[in-house]
Formats: structure tokens, C-alpha cells, sequence
């Protein structure tokens, strides 16, 4: 297996979740089918942590948590100034790609008409927050983000993030709208929704999404998640392993039983062996550009 010499970026991503008719919901995006990266995937909003993202002697002062609280909350092995890197990054990319505004003015008013006036077809200018922040007073909100996961990209793909994974619940009187640039569709499902469309080849995943959206099932509804997000960490970082097949590819995940082995994958028959929704598992099979688990 090939290993790729580039270095992982720092991304950041958010779950969007909601309550719909007594259940818990996630907002899915749709990537543009022009984009080289995961190509007409659905995957929560994110991107890479920008440069200006990373000035922390800049944002701590702009945020709604005390520095104690946040790295009591969003901590554990992140640095404080990482904290606000990857904080601030989650907080942009979300409006950037799904439309929702993450932040309120220092006199607690939403101030959301403001922002979605800057929020165009040509996209957003690049100091787009910074200057919100110096020129309408916006506070960033921290106190919304919840640890959820932490993922880094498999060695042997050229294009590697270290990526974190906030939970977020979708703030009252807002509604997600994607930019219509690098995302062309937005759908707000359960997690056995967005199952059962990737079983179907209808919703396909990402592999994180795929992932998530399984820890996801044991939650009914917000009051179940929320409840479980107070103690939850970042976790051990999940970093899996991908071997290219003659026809697609295989995953394999951290807690795979050959995962630290060599591994040689027999590919005849791998469509009889693919999983049903809600049964475990620790592989993942790329076919026909759609990511399912399959059995050992």
C-alpha cells in the first residue's frame, strides 16, 4: 500500500442535527459533481482551517465561552489555540456551505439578515467573518459546538485533512440553504434515511458520514444526543486504511481484525457480503461510486 507524502491539513466539519416530527435529523450536502474531492458525495459542512482561522490571539476575544469553559468543553487533547482554530473554521465553513450563521452580536441580537446579504452566488470575500467580527461586533458561538469525532485521512490518498467533527443543533429560526457552488443539494434526513439511500445508491456517503450516521442510530431524538454530547470526547483519532482494487476500493477501520496486517482482499463475490443497515461492522467497499459496509 502506497503512502502519501503530504502532510494532513487541519479541517473541521459540522453535524447539523434537528427534531422532525419526534425525530433526530442530520442536514446533508451534496458535493458539486466539479469538485475533485469526493465528487457528488453527501457529507456534512467543512472544510480546511485558513490561515486566518488560526489567529488565536485575534478570536479568543471574540468568542461566547470563557477560555476555561472552552477548553473544558471542546479540549482534551487540543491546545487552546487549536481550539479556535478549528472552532472558527467549523463556524465559516457552516455558513459558507450550508447557510447557517453560527454567530450573534455582542448585544445577543442574531444579526442574520446582515450576513446572508454577503452570502452571494459568487461566494463569500475571504475575511468575510474577520470583518463582521471588527465591523458589526459579531461574537462567534462556541457554546453551540460539541465534540463528536476525530478522523485523519488514510495514508495512501493524495489529499489528506485532520479533520474534526463538531455537533451542532440547528439554531431557531434559521433554515439551511447550500451555496449552490461547492455544494448543489441539501437534504435534512435520519440517520435510517441516509442509511437506506446509500444502501440504495440514492444518498451516497461519505466514509465518515457513513460512519457517523451508524453511531447515530442509537439516538431517537436532540434530548437523547444532547444527553450523550455532555460526556462524550474526541476519542481516539480514527485513521483508516484504504486498498485500491481492481474495481473500486476497500477500507478497512481502526478496529478491523486485519488492520495492522497485510491484507489480500479477494474481490469475487463482495456484492453477496454487503451489510444491512444496522448491523456492525469494520469495513467499507467502494463499488459503482457508492461506499457500503461488507462483512468479513
Amino acid at each position: 500500500m502506497l503512502k502519501s507524502l503530504e502532510k494532513p491539513r487541519p479541517a473541521s466539519t459540522v453535524i447539523l442535527t434537528r427534531e422532525h416530527g419526534g425525530r433526530l435529523q442530520v442536514y446533508l450536502l451534496r458535493r458539486s459533481a466539479k469538485n475533485v474531492f469526493l465528487p457528488g458525495i453527501y457529507v456534512s459542512p467543512g472544510g480546511s482551517v485558513g490561515h486566518q482561522d488560526s489567529d488565536s490571539d485575534f478570536w479568543q476575544y471574540h468568542v461566547d465561552l470563557p477560555l476555561k469553559e472552552m477548553v473544558h468543553r471542546l479540549g482534551g487533547d487540543l491546545e487552546e489555540r487549536n481550539i479556535l482554530s478549528f472552532g472558527v473554521s467549523a463556524i465559516r465553513e457552516t455558513f459558507e456551505e450550508a447557510g447557517v450563521f453560527l454567530c450573534h452580536r455582542a448585544d445577543g441580537q442574531l444579526n442574520l439578515e446582515k450576513a446572508c446579504r454577503i452570502r452571494t452566488s459568487e461566494g463569500l470575500p475571504e475575511d468575510w467573518l474577520r470583518e463582521g467580527v471588527e465591523k458589526a461586533s459579531w461574537v462567534l458561538g462556541f457554546s453551540l459546538l460539541a465534540r463528536w469525532s476525530h478522523w485523519i485521512t488514510p495514508e495512501a490518498m493524495p489529499k489528506r485533512f485532520d479533520t474534526r467533527f463538531f455537533m451542532v443543533s440547528m439554531p431557531s429560526g434559521q433554515t439551511c440553504s447550500p451555496d449552490e457552488r461547492e455544494m448543489t443539494h441539501g437534504v435534512w434526513l435520519s440517520p435510517e434515511e441516509a442509511l437506506a439511500g446509500n444502501l440504495r445508491k440514492e444518498i451516497p456517503l461519505s466514509p465518515p458520514t457513513l460512519i457517523t450516521m451508524n453511531e447515530m442510530l442509537v439516538y431517537w431524538n436532540v434530548e437523547e444526543l444532547q444527553n450523550a454530547l455532555r460526556t462524550r470526547t474526541w476519542g481516539e483519532p480514527i485513521l483508516p486504511r484504504v486498498f485500491r482494487l481492481s474495481h473500486g476500493a476497500m477500507i478497512l477501520m481502526p478496529w478491523d481484525p486485519m488492520y495492522g496486517e497485510k491484507l489480500q482482499i479477494d474481490e469475487t463475490g463482495l456484492q453477496n457480503t454487503i451489510l444491512r443497515m444496522g448491523e456492525s461492522f469494520s469495513r467499507i467497499w467502494l463499488n459503482e461510486g457508492v461506499w457500503r459496509p461488507v462483512g468479513i
